[in-house]
């Protein structure tokens, strides 16, 4: 922080000089946050291209961080120099007027915006008071300013491999491709055969727009475009890229909507892009992927204070569209959190109870922020493409009159040390927001045998990531578990997370038949797991399921297999993933 503005800010006695330079103070500050924000992209390609997943991995955390660090860190320094921001709250009132004109006609006001609102909070504590979830100037007017972000390839007859090439430039890498040319060729071939299957339907591909960006993420690199057709739809390109010893490979082509879904997914661990065009950047990826919340794309590419506000505001065009209201959640009680949302909604709310239900099973109840920094962990890793994100929001307020009567009742009977009915407006002082799926049990209820094997074969893929990033559900019963849009299963409940590496993998298999001496292992502290029992625990009522079950992930059953993943984990190697299937790659 600049001490020479903040040393001016303690001795001035002319009340508006001292907010104006206060202003600039906090102006500054944003300025410092975004230009490092913007910078982590650029980092994480280079991590990319020294082969460096560890730092990768740093480098997200970091990110993710960012926000709150300079928040928690900078706030005290301002409220030392001007004492008067803690206790009158009139002060913000001429602040943020000031402070909005200073940002009106910036691309990222929305984010600077949030940024003074998050001072404000930390600063001035008042209990129960509403977060400004919104900025008054329009986000559109001042992107469609600005340049487009990607580059048009046109075709005339098809892709050819010297365009490929071009596309190949687009992140600027500071190494060579293997083989360039083949390479190029392959991709080109790729793409002419996929024409002549019909892939891309029955109107004509005119044209191939590619973003000027890399997208990071852990060991992985990806060019992300679009095949732009006659009938004005659109299909993804998007080329996988690793980093051998020989130097960068394209692995995979891309082409399906469901694998951008299951690749550009808030499931998983932010990506890095290196394209400051953020709004564009998600109205790209909105036309390859529209049946996918836009508020989603924002947290996609790490710009998660953007993605709360869309967020918002879509939850509630959709509540106005569809006529209903928020309403309990069908299916069963949740045990430690109260779960409700509207039929046309894509997403599903939950508060914290006070205190669990009676199903309650890990003994005692942690409290609400336990819970909440359960929730909060997930968002900070890498989900593994097997974790659904949340939302947390603190202190947002909304109208009564989007709630069910029934509902309200048990928000306030159940969870009232997060939830405030005050006249029209019902205040929550901790929200989670997830993208809605269907739970497992619901599922199978009206699912074909070939979906039940479809999906308990996703449902091992599921557990057996959620590994790969030292995440273990001690609670595996199968209504934690959930069915996206394209038959990708997700855990959704995270209040019974530890970490693999702090679980002991235990068996009873070892043991003698007849043998009735209480085992050992029944008298060591912590979590232990039996990998057999992984079956019972699940809760399948389907006899398909969990047959299909023990012959497609047999492994999950063995002590061999979750001891190897913890001694990867120990060793610090970044787990490979399953995030495009084995079809897509190049060859």
């Amino acid at each position: 922080m600049n001490t020479e503005l903040l040393e001016k800010i303690a001795r001035a006695t002319d009340q508006p000089q001292r907010l104006q330079l206060t202003c600039s103070l906090m102006l500054q500050l944003f300025d410092q946050f975004y230009a490092e924000l913007c910078d982590y992209p650029f980092q994480a390609q280079r991590a990319f291209e020294i082969r460096d997943p560890q730092q990768s991995i740093q480098i997200s955390r970091e990110r993710l961080n960012l926000y709150s660090e300079y928040i928690e860190r900078e706030t005290p320094l301002l409220l030392a120099a001007y004492p008067d921001l803690g206790a009158v709250e009139s002060l913000w009132e001429d602040l943020e007027q000031c402070y909005i004109e200073g940002i009106a006609d910036r691309y990222e006001a929305d984010i600077a915006f949030s940024f003074m609102h998050s001072i404000k909070r930390r600063i001035y504590k008042g209990e129960w008071r509403p977060v400004e979830y919104s900025f008054s100037q329009p986000l559109v007017k001042r992107a469609k300013s600005l340049e487009q972000p990607f580059v048009r390839f046109p075709i005339d007859d098809t892709l050819t491999p010297q365009q490929v090439t071009r596309m190949l430039a687009m992140p600027r890498f500071a190494i060579g491709f293997y083989e360039l040319d083949a390479t190029a060729r392959k991709v080109a071939e790729r793409f002419t055969q996929l024409e002549r299957l019909g892939e891309y339907g029955d109107a004509a591909v005119v044209a191939v727009d590619v973003l000027q960006a890399g997208f990071f993420r852990d060991v992985t690199g990806f060019i992300v475009g679009r095949v732009v057709k006659a009938d004005e739809t659109h299909a993804p390109f998007i080329l996988a890229l690793l980093n051998s010893e020989q130097g960068i490979v394209v692995d995979a082509f891309l082409h399906k909507t469901a694998d951008a879904h299951n690749l550009l997914s808030s499931t998983l661990a932010n990506f890095h892009v290196t394209n400051e065009l953020y709004y564009q950047i998600c109205v790209f990826l909105y036309s390859i992927m529209p049946l996918r919340p836009l508020g989603l794309h924002y947290s996609t590419i790490g710009f998660n204070h953007v993605g709360k506000v869309a967020v918002l505001n879509e939850l509630k065009e959709q509540m106005c569209s569809a006529g209903q209201v928020l309403a309990s959640s069908p299916g069963f009680e949740g045990t430690v959190a109260i779960g409700f949302t509207f039929d046309a909604s894509t997403y599903h709310l939950k508060v914290v109870r006070d205190t669990p239900t009676k199903s309650y099973k890990w003994g005692e109840f942690g409290g609400i922020d336990a819970v909440l920094d359960q929730y909060r962990i997930v968002h900070q890793i890498n989900r593994t493409g097997s974790m659904v994100d949340n939302i947390i929001y603190h202190n947002v307020r909304l109208e009564r009159e989007m709630f069910d009567d029934e509902l309200l009742q048990d928000l306030a009977t159940n969870a009232g040390e997060s939830v405030s009915v005050s006249g029209d407006h019902v205040l929550f002082k901790s929200l989670i927001v997830q993208l809605k799926i269907v739970p497992l049990p619901v599922f199978f209820e009206r699912a074909s045998d070939r979906e039940i094997r479809k999906i308990v074969n996703n449902l091992g893929h599921c557990i057996k990531n959620n590994a790969a990033a030292n995440i273990f559900n001690k609670d595996l019963d199968g209504r934690n578990y959930g069915v996206g849009r394209y038959d990708k299963v997700f855990l959704f409940d995270y209040d019974a997370l530890e970490k693999l590496t702090d679980v002991k993998i235990r068996t009873n298999l070892d043991r003698i038949d007849g043998e009735e001496d209480i085992p050992d292992w029944y008298f060591e502290d912590g979590i232990v797991f039996l990998p057999e029992e992984i079956e019972s625990g699940l809760q399948l009522e389907n006899r398909e399921a969990r047959r299909h079950f023990r012959e497609t992930h047999a492994d999950l059953m063995t002590v061999d297999y979750w001891q190897g993943v913890q001694d990867q984990l120990a060793d610090g190697e970044v787990v490979a993933l399953r995030t495009y299937p084995e079809g897509r790659k190049l060859g």
